[in-house]
């Protein structure tokens, strides 16, 4: 090999000599000729094996099973395997072409040095990106750790990698390098305990993909409610709604609980969680009077005919004596009220259906029994989301009072005053 590149970049000196030219012009025209040469020799070689390299993975990803190969293209490994191969070549050529330029070999071979390294680790990075997406496609690896275990293997392969770059720009023997920054290291992590730790957290951060510049995030302990325009190694900046912007230690990240609705922004609908409370008292069984009457509303008529003959036909085998209400199956006005919001919100076009969409009784309270309205709007912006809810409850609002049903309110100074006139 050495033999061949000495054949390669020696014959431009001798000849330049030969014409006639003065030994230092002949030694600068020699050394651009070279590199010229060096560059063009690369790049030739760089785009034959990255033609080769893409052409036999995609070949051995069809003809195989497994999804592995196809995942090192997706990562694009072989992409980076081809820069790897130049490289070796230039890493070679350097001593050769800069022989008589000591200074600027060393310069330039340390720099060459220094990006195979960072490449070979970014290879392996992107085989082990293409390991963890293949293991979690695997249904045994699925609820594993993956991403923390690869996360730790890549920091020792850093480490390593950086104490290597050290080494080569300083000269210095790794084994004498791992003494001293053993002997520095306590001072070194007392004086940048902060930098570490941001540098720790934005490393999980990024890593675990926990927040995106753009992202909407809640986080209460240090009153932000906005999207985040900056994350860098100490702080997270996140703008709120009311245009104040909130700048959020990057460690606080890891160390404390937030909320990230971006999974909300990408999902099929945004969530209506809320709920109403209706006085206990006001919930009674219905007569068959009101029944008749509540059949004119239409989204519900057809049910009460269907849950009136159900009722009869149980009444009926069993005997019932319905002097009584209590007695045997009834229909309630709450339960009632229930069905017409459920078949409203099931004929509401601005809800996604293949949602959960319910409406649910829940525990009673002291004051009332909460209604609440579970379900999710199609469309996801701020604005039109309050809208619908806001037009949701205004139906609901209005139409209870047609099932003589009543809305708990604290009572007031007017409702007491009130309450007296119509017992009077």
């Amino acid at each position: 090999m050495n033999k061949f590149l000495n054949q390669l970049f020696d014959w431009c000196y001798p000849l330049l000599r030969k014409w006639g030219l003065h030994d230092t012009i002949a030694s600068y025209l020699s050394l651009f000729i070279n590199i010229t040469i060096l560059c063009f020799i690369s790049y030739i070689i760089f785009l034959v094996f990255r033609f080769i390299l893409v052409q036999l993975m995609e070949i051995i990803a069809r003809k195989t099973k497994t999804k592995f190969d196809d995942l090192l293209i997706s990562n694009k490994t072989t992409k980076y395997i081809s820069h790897l191969i130049p490289l070796l070549f230039i890493n070679k050529s350097v001593p050769i072409i800069l022989n008589n330029y000591v200074y600027w070999e060393s310069i330039f071979g340390k720099l060459v040095g220094i990006y195979i390294v960072l490449l070979i680790l970014w290879i392996i990075r992107t085989i082990f990106n293409a390991f963890r997406d293949y293991l979690k496609h695997i249904l045994a690896y699925s609820d594993k750790p993956i991403d923390s275990f690869i996360q730790v293997i890549m920091i020792v392969l850093w480490m390593i990698g950086i104490t290597v770059i050290i080494s080569e720009i300083f000269e210095i023997k790794p084994n004498t390098l791992f003494t001293t920054l053993g002997a520095v290291s306590a001072i070194v992590i007392l004086i940048f305990r902060d930098t570490i730790l941001g540098f720790v957290a934005s490393v999980q951060v990024s890593l675990n993909d926990m927040v995106r510049i753009g992202d909407w995030i809640t986080f209460d302990k240090f009153g932000a409610d906005g999207d985040v325009i900056e994350i860098n190694l100490a702080t997270v900046k996140v703008r709120n709604f009311d245009n104040t912007t909130t700048t959020i230690p990057t460690y606080s990240m890891i160390s404390d609980s937030f909320r990230n609705w971006r999974g909300m922004l990408n999902s099929d609908g945004r969530r209506i969680k809320r709920h109403l409370l209706v006085k206990a008292k006001s919930i009674r069984f219905l007569r068959e009077s009101e029944l008749e009457q509540l059949k004119k509303i239409q989204i519900i008529s057809s049910y009460i005919d269907t849950r009136q003959k159900e009722i009869e036909k149980y009444n009926t085998q069993n005997n019932i004596d319905k002097s009584l209400a209590i007695n045997g199956r009834n229909l309630t006005n709450f339960g009632l009220f229930r069905k017409y919001i459920t078949e409203y919100l099931n004929h509401y076009p601005s809800l996604n259906k293949d949602m959960i969409l319910i409406c649910r009784q829940l525990q009673p309270t002291a004051h009332g029994i909460p209604l609440e309205i579970y379900t999710f709007t199609k469309d996801k912006r701020f604005e039109n989301y309050e809208y619908i809810m806001a037009d949701i409850f205004d139906h609901i609002f209005a139409s209870i009072t047609y099932f003589d049903l009543e809305i708990f309110e604290m009572p007031t100074e007017n409702s007491a005053s009130e309450q007296k006139m119509s017992e009077i």
